[in-house]
């Protein structure tokens, strides 16, 4: 059965935001007294939150689709959409958030911390919104936009002061369970830790955490033995504590050698830019099991020259507890050092991020076609303009040609080489597909039309005079061509035929 999860996929949706409200006021005396339409509630958000109280993965692993409520639907008489309720995903501390392609979104490394990784969407505004002096009563309102959907991976990577790094069966797991109240599984055979164990060690009036990490075999950097899931749980540490067996029974294996290999693992593994590289930080030498009698000597041997590399060398034993209180008491020494150190550092500049527009709103890509060029809209307002927009409302349609036009998306077709009836795409993807017609921008606010039409919309089938006229002249010029050419017939007969009158009444 799974305990432990470090790392998961969530799929979320967001929130929708609810249509806005066409509604007209009617009063006594008045049944056209004016637009009271609603907006449309924005849909919720989805919020990861940095809780010290929650320490795995394994509930979104469970369940690893969430969603948050829809915004309701404006009303009449100016009542707006409730908001849909956000929803927040507690998450331990230090998972890091990353996007499909990997790239990092957030790192919670700071309880408390707040992370809006999914958006809510937009309400519609009601006609009531959209009233102006030149279009008074709207017949249309605005659809609320979509919340955001897709997938994000989380990763967790331990916070703690201390990580015990060693082999597998070196005796971190006896280590661990010996300073602090932890309790994890302890067994005579490699790989018993499948997961970092997280223990709190009191020494003195210093308070610190330790992570026993799961055993690291040689090649653990390009992961052999699964130590990529392991090794990233030493990023945050501030010291390591190198646990040697000095008791193995493996042959062609002795502390110097465990520690080389290491050594060398901590060497090749990346952390990321702006952390200090594992070897760079304060080691200590544990050298472990020293209460079997062989093990004592091989200690004896080895100590000179780990001391001899700059190491601090601490004898300890797990079953007897010798030791302990000394290497615990050194961690703590180094712990409060980095503490001090963090304290008098100058407080990093505060990053105030003000809202600002794009320096350009919309971008138009010419793209080949089976049946020409395809000239693709992509921009935040013109693909959030067309998701509100009623299709089914000619209205509607207008007031979406007007952005539009005041965008400068006319201009720009026009530029590019754009003609009447050529084809174009708002947003990725498939998008939404229009045949542009250049009429279609031009002052909406100005035109008189009923409610809910629009005139630029209207084709109108009833012909002018002039149009009326030039079909007479056509149709007496072909009467007249059918006469000659009967009159020619008869000539060519020899004068015996029918007649023109003969042919008519017949």
């Amino acid at each position: 059965m799974v305990t432990f999860v470090d790392r998961v996929t969530l799929h979320l949706s967001a929130g929708k935001g609810g249509n806005g409200c066409v509604s007209v006021r009617r009063e006594k005396f008045k049944p056209l007294a004016g637009p009271d339409g609603g907006n449309g509630g924005s849909g919720g958000d989805i919020v990861l939150v940095a809780d010290p109280q929650v320490t795995t993965l394994l509930s979104y692993h469970h369940s690893p689709h969430r969603s948050a409520g829809n915004g309701g639907f404006g009303m009449g008489d100016h009542r707006s959409g409730a908001a849909g309720e956000s929803l927040e995903l507690p998450v331990p501390v230090g998972t890091v958030v990353k996007d499909e392609d990997g790239e990092t979104l957030a790192d919670l490394a700071t309880p408390g911390i707040r992370f809006v990784v999914a958006p809510g969407g937009q309400g519609g505004l009601g006609n009531a919104a959209l009233a102006n002096p030149k279009r008074k009563a709207p017949g249309f309102a605005l659809l609320g936009t979509p919340g955001w959907e897709g997938d994000v991976h989380l990763e967790l990577k331990t916070v703690a002061d201390v990580a015990l790094v060693g082999f597998p069966s070196a005796g971190k797991s006896s280590l661990i369970a010996a300073v602090s109240a932890a309790r994890p599984k302890i067994a005579d055979y490699p790989f018993t830790t499948l997961h970092p164990n997280l223990g709190v060690v009191q020494a003195g009036e210093s308070r610190f955490t330790v992570a026993d990490v799961p055993g690291l075999i040689e090649g653990a950097s390009e992961g052999r033995g699964l130590g990529l899931e392991f090794l990233r749980h030493v990023e945050r540490c501030t010291a390591l504590v190198h646990v040697l067996d000095c008791a193995t029974l493996e042959p062609g294996r002795d502390p110097i050698s465990d520690l080389d290999v290491i050594l060398a693992e901590l060497a090749a593994y990346p952390v990321p830019e702006g952390q200090v590289p594992l070897l760079e930080r304060p080691q200590l030498v544990a050298l472990n099991k020293l209460d079997v009698p062989e093990a004592k000597d091989l200690a004896d041997l080895v100590r000179p020259e780990l001391e001899a590399r700059g190491f601090r060398v601490f004898d300890i034993s797990t079953v007897s507890r010798d030791g302990l209180r000394q290497l615990t008491y050194a961690l703590a020494e180094i712990v409060e050092e980095h503490r001090a150190a963090l304290a008098a550092a100058p407080a990093p500049e505060r990053i105030v991020i003000r809202p600002q527009g794009s320096e350009k709103e919309f971008e138009i890509r010419v793209e080949g076609g089976t049946y020409g060029n395809v000239y693709r809209i992509l921009g935040a307002k013109p693909v959030r303009w067309v998701q509100q927009t009623d299709f089914q409302n000619e209205e509607a349609v207008g007031f979406l040609a007007d952005r539009l036009e005041k965008l400068g998306i006319e201009n720009e077709l026009f530029r590019l080489g754009a003609e009447s009836g050529s084809t174009v795409v708002i947003g990725p993807g498939d998008g939404i597909v229009f045949d542009w017609h250049p009429s279609l921008g031009s002052a909406a606010e100005l035109m008189t039309a009923p409610r809910g039409t629009d005139p630029r919309l209207d084709l109108n089938p009833r012909r002018t005079t002039s149009q009326r006229r030039e079909r007479y002249y056509e149709r007496m010029d072909a009467k007249a061509a059918a006469r000659a050419e009967l009159e020619n017939e008869r000539l060519a007969g020899g004068g015996g035929g029918a007649t023109w009158e003969d042919e008519d009444e017949s």
